[in-house]
């Protein structure tokens, strides 16, 4: 039987997130899957695992918090918060080191045991500019 949807969303976050388990992103994402993500739209896993090491590169120690999840048929969504230190250059810029938290949110559309479309909305813009250097 296949997880609901909430257990396979707090599923995602723990092992995609936090264990950093690369396999669990081909056996919950569907090849197809449309992910419509802050700055970016992307289609399955292998784009998945890419935008995602460009994310663990700028913050390779990130650890994602679920909140709270919210579930209803097939659609689950997510309230997280992550906090990470900014040691990589994987958001376009050199490391400032600084110790950064967000939050957000993401919404999952599940079926047959996987994730078939999903939304992330947080506030990269803010993020961004709390870490890039100043412009002289």
């Amino acid at each position: 039987m296949a997880a609901k949807p909430a257990e396979l969303a707090r599923k995602w976050f723990e092992e995609v997130w936090n264990q950093r388990r690369d396999a669990t992103v081909a056996e919950l994402l569907a090849p197809a899957a449309p992910c419509h993500m802050e700055g970016a739209e992307l289609v399955g896993p292998d784009q998945f695992l890419a935008a995602r090491a460009a994310l663990l590169d700028a913050f390779p120690d990130i650890q994602v918090t679920v909140e709270a999840t919210v579930a209803e048929g097939d659609e689950t969504v997510v309230r997280w918060s992550a906090r990470g230190t900014h040691r990589g250059d994987g958001l376009g810029f050199a490391a400032s080191q600084k110790v950064a938290s967000f939050r957000g949110m993401t919404w999952m559309h599940v079926a047959n045991g996987q994730v078939v479309e999903g939304w992330d909305s947080w506030n990269l813009g803010a993020l961004l500019q709390d870490l890039a250097p100043p412009v002289k």
